[in-house]
């Protein structure tokens, strides 16, 4: 965890926000001034009202007199109706201008918390669950709204408003609140040690929260699975306890905030009803008016409901605070690959092989013990069709990932066209690289964008060309609105050679120099296999490409076939020689041409 992000139990957390409250430094100034005013008309009401009670109520003897303070008192009416528009035009112009500033800072912080999560390797999904972040970016982001755009605008409100009310009572009646003061004063100690712990439950509860929504993500990205299994019954208990904990949890937050609420109120409105008792002493005694007691009346009621809601929305800015928190933890996530900005790839050099693992090692973050790559040495020249091959876990998709530079080595290096890749940029490196993977991803989109997510500045007309060269263009204008058609989430609506010859076009559009094709037949049936086989033969044309396959029929006409065993590559050669040579291989081809 970075320094930047405070310790648990610290308000301090609401710190976060503040580089994204710079930005729109003039209008949160706005806010303060429309704040300050719509506080100073309030304010301003008992004093009217003061004078209108000892200015306008006045018993009057003569009709001269009547008719005087009949002109006064209709003074001091239209007086106290300035001081309403004035709240009214304020309070308006501050509730737009605080609902804007929680809009357009939470979008903000939204869009740097996903930024941010995109930019993470895939040993942050380790340990990161799809379903806590998307808790985060949604449950976490609203909460911090709720507080920017509502309750931190009330509780500075209340505050401005309860400090004047405060000072206001003070400056009238001195020797009684003074004694006040010292009490609310004793009264806020007790309230910050109770508030440590409500935000620790308040951060409880929004992890308990994720934990739900993980449960959920996970379970509904493998409906087919579940329902195959008929563990529906099993799943909804699962989440039935995860919402259980959540719950419970919730309650014990909202116990311990609603006794800190009730004892605000209650110490506070003791404490100023013993002032406002002394105020009713000092009208008998005949020391004050009635204006001014009914003034010291209002102010009273100001003070205590702004204590009121203080309790309230200190409440909320505890559970913000947890909030806040959970999205700095994103945010301030250390990135583990870091990206050359700005350093291309010096065009194409014809002297160095396209790719070159030298002495590379390397084993994954959650598994230290178990090297994936041991000390591998590989040269892939310019065009050259590589197959690798070998029993699951021998490193075939760890080379794949450690060219794209998903994770770093531990040891040795890797160059595309003689540059060492950590010296690219992540962008320049992947543009380099297009990949067709096992199970092909389809967005909720078209067919049409579908293809275009390799290269989004093509045309129509290059997209359908890609199409073409894929042999997906036939299926695809027989779609209901051709190439326009929405495929569902995740391509539901399409076979798998389906999904799998658009995932080609699209690794066809971006029309990169090195292609990765990662077992993109294994699951398929024969005839799609034909055209999928089809669609990748005219991929690979003139393209350095590198293909894992379990089927060994599919690539015994790649250029060179390794195989690899325990992260080290132990055999190289064609499909003939390696055959005749009587190894791993051979065994292998032996069994599965036997089962074919």
């Amino acid at each position: 965890m970075p320094d930047k992000t405070p310790a648990s139990g610290s308000p301090k957390s609401l710190g976060g926000l503040v580089p994204f409250l710079k930005p729109y430094h003039g209008r949160i100034g706005a806010a303060m001034l429309f704040l300050v005013l719509a506080a100073a008309a309030t304010l301003a009401f008992p004093i009217a009202l003061r004078e209108l009670i000892d200015g306008g109520l006045q018993a009057g003897g003569s009709a001269a007199d009547k008719g005087a303070q009949l002109l006064a008192l209709r003074g001091h009416f239209f007086d106290l109706f300035l001081v309403a528009v004035a709240l009214g035009l304020f309070s308006a112009a501050r509730f737009f201008t605080v609902s804007w500033l929680g809009e357009r800072i939470t979008a903000d912080l939204r869009n740097a918390v996903y930024a941010k999560v995109l930019r993470q390797s895939p040993e942050f999904f380790e340990t990161t669950q799809t379903g806590e972040v998307l808790s985060r970016l949604t449950a976490d982001t609203t909460l911090v709204q709720t507080v920017v755009g509502s309750s931190l605008s009330m509780g500075l409100r209340n505050a401005v408003m309860g400090i004047g009310a405060l000072a206001m009572l003070v400056w009238t009646n001195p020797t009684v609140m003074l004694t006040v003061l010292g009490i609310l004063i004793l009264i806020v100690l007790p309230v910050l040690l109770v508030g440590r712990r409500v935000r620790k439950l308040s951060r409880a509860s929004q992890d308990r929260v994720a934990d739900s929504s993980a449960i959920a993500a996970e379970v509904l990205n493998a409906i087919p699975v579940v329902q195959s299994y008929t563990a529906e019954g099993y799943e909804t208990k699962r989440f039935d306890d995860s919402t259980q904990r959540a719950f419970q949890t919730a309650i014990r937050r909202t116990k311990m905030r609603s006794a800190l609420v009730a004892f605000i109120i209650i110490a506070t409105s003791a404490a100023l009803l013993w002032g406002l008792f002394q105020g009713t002493q000092a009208v008998v005694a005949g020391k004050i008016s009635a204006g001014h007691l009914g003034q010291t009346v209002v102010y009273v009621i100001i003070l205590a409901s702004a204590f009121a809601v203080l309790g309230e929305v200190y409440g909320d800015l505890l559970r913000a605070a947890g909030a806040t928190e959970r999205l700095m933890e994103l945010l301030h996530a250390p990135e583990r690959i870091v990206s050359k900005q700005n350093k291309a790839l010096a065009g194409i050099n014809t002297a160095q092989a396209a790719i070159e693992f030298i002495a590379t090692t390397f084993h994954y973050p959650s598994r230290t013990t178990m090297p994936s790559l041991q000390a591998l040495n590989l040269q892939v020249h310019r065009g050259e069709t590589l197959a690798l091959v070998g029993e699951s876990g021998a490193g075939k998709t760890t080379v794949f990932q450690l060219l794209q530079r998903f994770y770093e080595p531990q040891q040795g290096s890797i160059q595309i066209f003689g540059t060492p890749i950590e010296e690219l940029s992540l962008q320049a490196l992947r543009n380099a690289i297009a990949v067709v993977p096992q199970d092909a991803t389809i967005f909720s989109a078209s067919a049409l964008d579908n293809i275009r997510y390799g290269r989004p500045d093509a045309s129509d007309e290059e997209v359908k060309q890609a199409a073409k060269d894929a042999f997906a263009d036939e299926f695809i204008s027989q779609l209901p609105e051709g190439y326009d058609t929405f495929l569902g989430e995740r391509g539901v609506r399409l076979s798998g050679g389906q999904r799998q010859r658009l995932a080609i076009a699209r690794a066809m559009l971006k029309n990169a120099p090195i292609l990765l094709l990662d077992e993109a037949t294994s699951a398929l049936d024969a005839q799609s296999e034909q055209m999928v086989q089809a669609a990748l033969e005219r991929a690979m044309q003139g393209r350095t490409t590198l293909v894992i396959a379990h089927r060994l029929a599919t690539i015994q006409k790649a250029g060179r076939i390794i195989v690899l065993q325990k992260g080290q590559m132990v055999e190289s050669g064609t499909h003939e020689a390696l055959v005749a040579q009587g190894g791993v291989y051979a065994k292998l081809a032996a069994l599965q041409f036997r089962k074919d």
